[in-house]
C-alpha cells in the first residue's frame, strides 16, 4: 500500500489519486446531508417570516441544486493538486484546449447550478408572499405576487446569461450591448406580437381590468383568471378548460369582468292560453309583481307586465336581478321562483300555452 502511494502515475502519486477519489466519494455520501444542513440554516435565518411554511418545502425545493453544488465544489478541492503530465505537453488553461474546455466547462457548470439555487430561492420566497396573501382578502396581492415573480426571474436568468457570455467564453459585453443597441430596432420588430403582450401585461397590472380570481367574459369566452402572466393570462372556463389567451386580446378586445356585477338578471317570458279573462290576467300580474317585491333575493327592480298577443299565447314578461354572484345560489332562486309563478297561474285558472292552431273550414255546401 505504501509503495502505491509513492508510486508516481501519470505525473501523480497514487495518494493524490486515493485523496481525490475519496473526497468524491465522501461528497456523494455526504451531499444530502450537506444540502439538508444548509437548507436548516437558512430557515433558521429566515424562519420569523415563515410562520406557515415548512422546513420540508424549503428543502424540497433547494437539495438537488445544494447538492450539485457541494459536490462541485468537492470536485474542484479534490482535484487542485492533480496535474496533468508534463509529457503531454498541453496548453495552458488560457489557450484553446484540454485545459480550457475542462475550465471553461466547469465554470458553465458552476454558473448554472449558481443560478439553479437563485431560481428556487426565489420560488421560496414567492411561496412565503402567497401563503401571506392567501390570508387577506383581496386578489390584487396575488397577482403582484406572480407578476414580480415572473420579473425577477427573467432578470436572473438574464444575469446568468451576461456572467456566462463574460466570464466562460470570454465575450466583452460593452461592444455586445452596444450591438444590442443597434440591432434593437431590428429585434423589436422581429418580436413585435410579444412585445405588445409584454406592455398589456403592464397594462393589466397597472390598470385592473381585473385580478386573478374574477371571472370575465372576453370575446366568445367566458372564463375564471387563474394566471397572468408576462405574454398571457389563463382562464378556467366552465367545461373546466385551461385556455391561454394572449394579454394584447385581453386589452383590445371588449371585456366584461362578470364578478364586477352585482346582481344576475333573469328575462323571461310567460305565455297564458288565450281562454284566459282579463281579470285574471291582471290578478296573475300583480301577483307575480309582489312575489318580485317581495322575495328576498330580488332587488326593486323587477318587473311583471302583460307585453304581447303572440300567435298561440298571452305573454307575461317577467324581468327580476337576483342578488348573488353565486351560479348555484342564482339557479336555487330562479328555481324558487318558477315554482311560485306556476302556483300563481295555477290558483287563478290559468294555464301556460303552447304553439297551436286553428284551422276555419269552410262550408261549401251552404
Amino acid at each position: 500500500m505504501v509503495s502505491f502511494c509513492n508510486q508516481i502515475y501519470f505525473g501523480n502519486s497514487g495518494l493524490d489519486y486515493c485523496w481525490l477519489i475519496s473526497a468524491i466519494l465522501i461528497g456523494l455520501v455526504f451531499q444530502k446531508y450537506a444540502s439538508k444542513l444548509i437548507s436548516n440554516l437558512i430557515f433558521k435565518i429566515i424562519s420569523k417570516q415563515t410562520a406557515s411554511i415548512s422546513k420540508e418545502e424549503l428543502y424540497t425545493l433547494l437539495h438537488k441544486p445544494l447538492s450539485w453544488f457541494i459536490m462541485l465544489i468537492i470536485i474542484y478541492v479534490a482535484s487542485s493538486h492533480i496535474h496533468f503530465p508534463v509529457t503531454w505537453n498541453l496548453v495552458d488553461k488560457n489557450e484553446f484546449g484540454v485545459r480550457m474546455l475542462l475550465s471553461k466547462s466547469y465554470q458553465l457548470f458552476l454558473i448554472s447550478t449558481i443560478t439553479w439555487i437563485g431560481l428556487r430561492t426565489l420560488e421560496f420566497l414567492m411561496l412565503i408572499l402567497v401563503r401571506k396573501a392567501e390570508k387577506t382578502d383581496g386578489k390584487q396581492d396575488d397577482q403582484i405576487i406572480g407578476f414580480a415573480k415572473e420579473i425577477i426571474k427573467i432578470v436572473i436568468i438574464i444575469f446568468a446569461i451576461f456572467i456566462i457570455l463574460g466570464n466562460v467564453f470570454g465575450i466583452e459585453m460593452g461592444p455586445l450591448l452596444a450591438g444590442l443597441g443597434v440591432g434593437g430596432l431590428a429585434l423589436a420588430l422581429a418580436a413585435k406580437e410579444s412585445l405588445e403582450n409584454l406592455l398589456s401585461s403592464f397594462t393589466i397590472f397597472f390598470d385592473k381590468p381585473f385580478v386573478l380570481g374574477d371571472t370575465v367574459k372576453v370575446g366568445g369566452l367566458v372564463g375564471t383568471v387563474e394566471k397572468v402572466g408576462f405574454r398571457s393570462s389563463r382562464l378556467r372556463t366552465p367545461e373546466k378548460s385551461y385556455v391561454t389567451v394572449p394579454n394584447k386580446k385581453m386589452i383590445d378586445a371588449e371585456l366584461d369582468n362578470l364578478s364586477l356585477r352585482t346582481f344576475r338578471r333573469v328575462n323571461q317570458t310567460i305565455g297564458l292560453v288565450y281562454s284566459t279573462p282579463i281579470n285574471s290576467i291582471q290578478l296573475i300580474v300583480n301577483e307575480i309583481q309582489k312575489l318580485l317585491d317581495e322575495h328576498s333575493h330580488t332587488n326593486q327592480d323587477g318587473k311583471a307586465r302583460f307585453t304581447d298577443f303572440g300567435a298561440s299565447s298571452l305573454d307575461i314578461m317577467v324581468n327580476y336581478y337576483v342578488d348573488t354572484m353565486d351560479w348555484s345560489t342564482y339557479l336555487d332562486v330562479k328555481q324558487e321562483i318558477n315554482y311560485k309563478i306556476m302556483e300563481i297561474v295555477d290558483k287563478y285558472g290559468s294555464d301556460f300555452a303552447f304553439p297551436t292552431q286553428t284551422i276555419l273550414v269552410e262550408n261549401q255546401n251552404s
